[in-house]
């Protein structure tokens, strides 16, 4: 692993696992989404991961979404933006791709492959719901798997990698670091990799602390200096496993859509707070945080304001 000299804070804003019902403070409508992400990146986020809503809060794919956020955050700050291509279970892989064609940002999401992901759990917690689509949609994760499979991760690999985006590589299990390595293999994911460890997710790898110290070894076995680390867990155990990334050199990663809570029993009010207080966590262990610059030069990515379409040399 290349240990950072300066850890880089992702946000993920909003998501599209955490519904309505559950927080009011999750954002939803695109102004809510703005807002959002420019208080973390102020807080000191360098990085923001968005994904888009319909006002009722479902997940959106369609460009026209997304116009009302990407431009907006970019006009106003110099922040790295990262936009999923993995959408939601629900969507078809050119819906899940639509609002990263769009905007061919400097980073994009990839989830490593095929699996469970499950969240149906949320409507055993949850007494009123706000909206009619909420409970069926989570309800629908325990039947339906999240579809990645091998020619759709190349297909995004060689469209938007032609484009100048470069990917933050979401490994869910150990399986899914030996996937990137075919990928590095081919020729299409191209060092140095973002390798973004996922745990807690139902179906995925499980928040062990073991387990985190695993998915490192073996991705040094994998990819030995070629690689930066980031790690977050879902729910309870966020803050406790960025610490534990960036006690090994790896990154960080919080936000609403990983996690509601900024304390126990404590709904977080905005993406900012959890910012906050990583930040806090990380200059108490000594550790400098990112710029958009920094994060820049530590990823190999193209740079903010490239003409959409460029390839870059």
């Amino acid at each position: 692993m290349r240990r950072a000299e300066r850890i880089i804070i992702t946000t993920a804003v909003t998501g599209s696992v955490n519904v309505p019902s559950q927080s009011p403070y999750l954002p939803v409508t695109p102004d809510e989404v703005v807002a959002a992400a420019l208080g973390a990146i102020e807080a000191g986020s360098a990085v923001v991961h968005l994904h888009a809503r319909h006002p009722d809060g479902r997940p959106a794919w369609e460009p026209e979404v997304f116009e009302e956020i990407v431009p907006r955050i970019t006009a106003a700050t110099d922040a790295v933006i990262n936009i999923t291509t993995g959408g939601s279970s629900q969507m078809t892989m050119e819906q899940r791709l639509a609002g990263a064609m769009r905007f061919e940002p400097e980073l994009a999401s990839m989830n490593m492959g095929t699996m469970n992901f499950v969240y149906s759990g949320i409507a055993d917690r949850v007494t009123q719901w706000k909206h009619d689509w909420e409970k069926p949609y989570v309800r629908n994760t325990y039947s339906h798997p999240f579809v990645n499979t091998f020619d759709r991760i190349e297909h995004t690999l060689r469209t938007l990698g032609a484009r100048g985006t470069r990917f933050e590589y979401e490994c869910y299990d150990i399986g899914h670091l030996y996937s990137l390595a075919h990928f590095v293999d081919k020729g299409l994911a191209r060092p140095p990799l973002l390798i973004q460890g996922v745990f807690g997710i139902l179906g995925g790898i499980g928040a062990d602390h073991e387990n985190l110290e695993h998915m490192v070894r073996i991705a040094d076995k994998l990819f030995g200096d070629d690689y930066s680390f980031s790690a977050f867990a879902a729910g309870r155990d966020q803050m406790a496993f960025a610490t534990h990334s960036a006690w090994l050199g790896g990154h960080v990663r919080v936000g609403l859509e990983d996690s509601l809570w900024i304390g126990k029993g404590r709904l977080a009010e905005s993406n900012a707070q959890q910012v906050h207080k990583i930040r806090a966590v990380l200059e108490d262990l000594g550790k400098e945080i990112a710029t958009p610059a920094d994060a820049r030069a530590a990823l190999a990515l193209r740079g903010a304001g490239i003409p959409e379409g460029s390839t870059p040399a």
